[in-house]
């Protein structure tokens, strides 16, 4: 499937790009999340006419991710789950636990920008994670997960 790029994309592109990609990933992702349009006649053209307001707006998202990169640059998250006896958490922390501590922090940061390439954190430890605010922007954390204390 051939598509026009409208935003930066990790490993595929950057705006204006005309990419092959599997069908169900432009179907499925690229298109609905407003990421990448057909390459069709009309859609070349249309984008030729867009191009330097969708360049203009992928820079101010860069600018954007860089300012709360920093804001995110001294962050230090802890939190506090139950464990078993064994020592070893009942579940485990994911992106959203992650993200939704970092909002406590008072900074937004959406669930799917948290990068956690070995899965989900399974154990008591201090971590450090990657979160991708933009492709070309990405900001490493401190999370420390501790065993509630029980009385």
């Amino acid at each position: 499937m051939e598509l026009i790029l409208l935003q930066q994309v990790s490993k595929l592109g950057e705006p204006g790009d005309l990419v092959n990609v599997k069908s169900g990933y432009g179907r499925n992702f690229l298109i609905p999340s407003g990421k990448a349009i057909r390459a069709d006649e009309n859609n070349k053209a249309e984008y030729e006419a867009r191009k330097a307001a969708l360049l203009s707006a992928e820079s101010d998202r860069k600018e954007i991710a860089l300012k709360l990169a920093t804001q995110l640059e001294g962050i230090k998250i802890k939190l506090v789950v139950p464990v078993s006896e064994e020592g070893t958490l009942y579940g485990s922390i994911g992106t959203r636990e992650i993200s939704d501590a970092i909002i406590e922090q008072g900074l937004e940061v959406e669930k799917s920008s948290v990068r956690l390439p070995e899965g989900a954190l399974k154990e008591v430890g201090d971590f450090r994670i990657d979160i991708e605010l933009h492709p070309e922007v990405v900001q490493s954390i401190s999370i420390t997960i501790e065993a509630t204390v029980e009385e």
